[in-house]
């Protein structure tokens, strides 16, 4: 009797061991049977919760200690960093190879990285085109990342009217090869924002919450960045610092994110075949 209330105890345990690697692997590939079985915000946020505390920890270290924009210092430059390099650890954290089912998340990474210079250089207001000529190169790697489908033109009418109202009020602000390098660069910023933008569609079968996130990162990334150029080149705002430093860290942590749903994209077009493959993994 006892041997058979063994045997069923473990036939059970097995039973459930296998029940839960399989839950575990949908969620993390991310592959839906039907449009209501969608991974739920609540599991995702459980599973990289514990990964986003080092962010949340650096960003509290940042506006507790702040350091005047106006004070540079390495102390600042360590401060400012911390954040952006958390994120980076969150993306190696989430899964990282030289495989094309992390060509993303790489891109993802060395955009965080080269942000992660612009945040060094622009403390220090001698580098300010060092900075952002960094944060160019970050632009580009975030939408290559975002890719070019779908193409939603409304979004990037839209983001680019925004765009030339915006450098249309800086341009009297700024001199000859700055006014060409701020031109080139808010091209940059509002195609990242419009790549965003357009990855979300509400209404498609493999939609992701988390592109809703990488869509808020690209706004609030433009919204910062043109905060930016307003306090630089135009006039004053008033609590500046913190307005740019609130809105820039959510924009990271939004782009951040994107990588969570990355695999989701890949299945979608994948063969039957290659989703086997990605499934046995």
């Amino acid at each position: 009797a006892r041997l058979l209330c063994v045997t069923s105890y473990v036939s059970r345990l097995l039973y459930q061991k296998h029940r839960f690697s399989a839950e575990i692997k949908n969620h993390l590939l991310f592959i839906p049977a039907s449009t209501s079985n969608m991974t739920s915000p609540k599991a995702v946020i459980k599973s990289i919760g514990p990964k986003l505390v080092p962010f949340f920890k650096t960003v509290s270290i940042y506006f507790v200690l702040f350091i005047p924009s106006s004070s540079p210092s390495w102390l600042g430059v360590l401060v400012k960093c911390l954040p952006v390099v958390s994120l980076c650890i969150f993306v190696l954290l989430h899964g990282m190879s030289l495989s094309d089912e992390f060509t993303f998340s790489r891109r993802i990474l060395i955009g965080l990285i080269f942000s992660c210079f612009g945040d060094a250089f622009l403390i220090f207001p001698q580098y300010f085109k060092h900075g952002m000529m960094s944060f160019a190169v970050a632009q580009m790697l975030y939408t290559s990342a975002f890719g070019f489908h779908p193409i939603n033109p409304y979004a990037g009418c839209v983001c680019y009217a925004f765009g030339a109202a915006v450098f249309y009020i800086l341009l009297p602000g700024l001199d000859g090869s700055l006014a060409i390098m701020v031109g080139i660069y808010q091209i940059l910023l509002v195609t990242m924002a419009w790549r965003a933008i357009a990855r979300v569609q509400l209404f498609e079968e493999l939609w992701t919450w988390t592109k809703l996130c990488s869509c808020a990162g690209g706004v609030l990334f433009m919204i910062s960045d043109c905060l930016i150029g307003f306090d630089h080149f135009h006039s004053p705002i008033p609590y500046s610092q913190v307005i740019i430093m609130i809105t820039y860290y959510a924009a990271q942590l939004g782009i951040a994110l994107s990588v969570v749903d990355s695999r989701a994209s890949l299945t979608s077009k994948a063969t039957p075949k290659t989703r086997q493959a990605l499934a046995a993994q």
